[in-house]
């Protein structure tokens, strides 16, 4: 039998991380390249412009790369599980039950076929031993807690038949519902308008607290990460360039970091055009 993981070790080590996938010359093309951090029980934020890693770096935890793609590290333990060697058996257990990601858009990680409850029952009987009426209360339950004022109503509709802002509720709920340790939340929000953001980070936070898990929170918005996270690492070009407390981006020291604040609009600063990124090529080395 396995020790117990030790309550002030980090849940998460990720120790020299790469991703990479093949290219048409035969070659390998490098989409994550060294990446190394730890999580305990906090809000970590990957923050970076599209294609810098961020994704393939929470697919890769989660066991969910592409068959193509070769994922290679130093380390990568999950409370002592080796991700890398473990059997794709304990891999199931962990992913959906331990470990949880929540996808950018709902349309696209929904079943169609399938009524939001009936996803959310499935989910919590793959890993319990919960009958069918205990997974449908407590997938009620779920939907109530993600803030969705009807859960009867909810639970019988499909995804075609809720909004944008009420299927990545549902989704949370799916991905909560069996209690997760870790929680990858690869852009949430990015396809919700403001009020809903809100309510959605809302709904993580209180979850993250009340729950005691780790949270890793994928994003391109540098200052919705840094009111909301607890640490942030900046990725360019598939690593990370800098890593920073959530109140120090003001401190950053990378020129990248310093670009992306530079380009940002600012109420009251009368900047038209909005300066633009002037990316060095040493940043990707």
């Amino acid at each position: 039998m396995s020790a117990a993981p030790d309550s002030a070790a980090p849940m998460l080590v990720v120790e020299d991380l790469s991703v990479a996938f093949p290219n048409r010359d035969g070659g390998w093309v490098e989409a994550v390249r060294g990446v190394s951090f730890t999580l305990g029980r906090e809000r970590l934020g990957i923050v970076g412009e599209s294609g810098s890693g961020k994704s393939q770096t929470g697919r890769a935890i989660l066991g969910l790369t592409a068959p193509e793609g070769r994922v290679t590290a130093k380390r990568l333990a999950f409370n002592g599980v080796d991700l890398l060697h473990c059997s794709p058996k304990e891999r199931r257990a962990l992913r959906g039950g331990r470990i949880s990601m929540v996808l950018q858009d709902p349309k696209f990680s929904l079943n169609p076929v399938m009524t939001i409850g009936d996803q959310i029952v499935e989910t919590l009987r793959t890993h319990s031993t919960a009958s069918k009426a205990q997974a449908r209360v407590k997938a009620l339950q779920a939907l109530e807690a993600v803030q969705i004022d009807d859960p009867e109503r909810v639970y019988k509709l499909y995804p075609h038949e809720v909004s944008g802002g009420m299927g990545q509720r549902a989704m949370i709920a799916m991905m909560l519902i069996a209690e997760p340790d870790l929680l990858i939340a690869d852009e949430p929000t990015s396809a919700l308008d403001v009020t809903v953001q809100l309510q959605v980070l809302s709904i993580l936070d209180a979850l993250v607290v009340q729950r005691g898990m780790g949270l890793i929170f994928v994003s391109h918005d540098l200052r919705l990460v840094s009111t909301f996270c607890d640490r942030i690492l900046v990725m360019y070009a598939g690593r990370v360039v800098e890593e920073l407390p959530s109140g120090g981006l003001a401190h950053a020291k990378h020129p990248y970091t310093q670009g992306l604040l530079n380009c940002l609009p600012r109420l009251g600063d009368n900047r038209h055009p909005l300066p633009t990124l002037n990316r060095q090529p040493e940043w990707a080395l």
